[in-house]
């Protein structure tokens, strides 16, 4: 009897312990507390960055046979002009983004809408296409790396770079010189450069081009100040 019945009394041990988990309510102090939440920490970073990755993956392959097919048909200044369309839409309409990423709408919703989309956006015929494979796939959620990956696919065939820059206020036409400027001298290509106002940088900007960022925000800065007071508490 007494083997017969613990089984069951461990897994009601783990079911009510792991219900104490999720709310919050198991509380461990000193060391042990601060370790186990650093691990906890470190496991949502590395799941954070394999999700990332896969998207990427996800997002270069579409973008590959896009762009082969726009040079093919469309030509890649009509994809360019897709692109910047899909870029601001994404930038501009949370039920755009709700549209791609919530499991809520089924493929035929998703492909229905998308459809309308692109035929209001005026996409072309390759990404209007292309969108709607990718929506009975269920793959929209990686439109906005796809948008990013088509970007440098176009750039790199006529020899430039993209640079992608926040800022913390509207950049000035001579503040846009001097920094396309700059980065053109660092690089040593024709530098395009996508800026967006993100008004959580504070002050400064950040500008990403290819692997390299550039991070002069002063919200980076109060960031990196805070980790510093915490490590010394």
């Amino acid at each position: 009897m007494a083997r017969a019945a613990y089984p069951v009394a461990a897994q009601k041990f783990l079911c009510y312990m792991t219900a104490d988990l999720l709310a919050g309510s198991v509380r461990r102090k000193g060391p042990i507390a601060s370790a186990t939440r650093r691990k906890r920490q470190a496991l949502e970073r590395g799941q954070v960055s394999e999700s990332a990755s896969i998207s990427s993956g996800i997002a270069a392959r579409y973008a590959t046979a896009v762009f082969e097919l726009a040079k093919d048909g469309d030509g890649l200044d009509r994809l360019e002009q897709d692109v910047d369309a899909l870029d601001a839409a994404l930038s501009e309409s949370g039920d755009f983004r709700r549209l791609i990423r919530s499991p809520i709408y089924s493929r035929g919703d998703q492909g229905n809408a998308i459809a309308a989309i692109a035929a209001g956006m005026n996409l072309s015929g390759t990404m209007a296409n292309s969108l709607g494979l990718m929506a009975s796939r269920r793959r929209l959620f990686v439109l906005p790396q796809l948008v990013i990956a088509l970007r440098r696919l176009v750039a790199d065939e006529r020899g430039e770079v993209t640079a992608e820059v926040r800022t913390a206020t509207t950049l000035t036409d001579e503040q846009r010189a001097s920094l396309a400027a700059a980065l053109k001298a660092s690089v040593r290509k024709e530098v395009k450069m996508n800026v967006a106002v993100d008004e959580s940088l504070i002050g400064g900007l950040v500008v990403r081009v290819g692997s390299k960022m550039i991070d002069t925000s002063i919200a980076s800065r109060l960031a990196a100040l805070q980790n510093t007071m915490n490590e010394v508490g």
